[in-house]
């Protein structure tokens, strides 16, 4: 099957492109069948109705009054799946993540995609007013901020350590029929010994696109720019 309409590709490239489709298309069909592998996870464990700090909705309305927020408020409605971003912020994490900060510069910009089907938080240990004057600086203005600094929600979900030692991690959580609130699935950066930073790279499309490249995606790593 033909990729272009280029005349002039040798029979070593074509070959070799045809190669790779295939190879790209089991990779597919092995995505789609690890998505099904955790769509059919079976009922997890109820969690505690955590609660949060969190400020006014417009971000530039200052940080007072803040106001708490318990886990279960993060549904908008029935039937609705809850997703959270477990922030590096906080703690002994004094600085922000410049890897989640590239991630959430992303998710602010498709928030009001993806919460047609799901809402969606981002939780950080930072005390809030530290948290919001971050999210200003980096105009994350579509987005639900909520301080943890004062409950166990990323210890619980393995986003802290009892040291206070910060890492990334996605976490999903359901609510059933009586009301009670379930984690469904949590996923970190790294998944085994061999694999350090790659465990949740699925969320940016920055690395996919290297990945298209000659020079892949090397050593790079996410600097701080606006």
């Amino acid at each position: 099957m033909r990729q272009t309409q280029l005349t002039r590709e040798s029979t070593a490239y074509a070959d070799a492109r045809e190669e790779l489709r295939q190879a790209e298309i089991e990779l597919m069909r092995h995505r789609e069948r690890v998505a099904e592998l955790r769509r059919g996870l079976p009922p997890g464990p109820v969690v505690d109705d955590y609660v949060f700090e969190e400020g006014p909705a417009d971000l530039h309305a200052g940080d007072a009054p803040a106001r708490n927020v318990r886990l279960s408020e993060l549904f908008s409605g029935p039937g609705r799946d809850l997703i959270v971003y477990h922030f590096m912020f906080g703690k002994q994490q004094k600085q922000a993540c410049p890897m989640c900060t590239m991630w959430i510069d992303g998710f602010n910009g498709i928030a009001h995609h993806l919460t047609q089907n799901a809402d969606f938080a981002v939780v950080a240990a930072a005390e809030l007013p530290v948290l919001r004057a971050y999210a200003r600086d980096r105009r994350w203005t579509n987005l639900r901020l909520l301080s943890a600094g004062a409950n166990t929600f990323k210890y619980d979900l393995g986003s802290e350590d009892a040291d206070g030692n910060q890492d990334s991690t996605v976490s999903v959580f359901t609510r059933d029929d009586t009301g009670s609130l379930r984690h469904f699935y949590s996923v970190h950066p790294r998944m085994a010994d061999d694999i350090d930073q790659r465990g949740i790279d699925l969320l940016t499309p920055v690395w996919h696109l290297l990945d298209l490249t000659p020079g892949g995606r090397g050593e790079w790593f996410p600097s701080l720019r606006y």
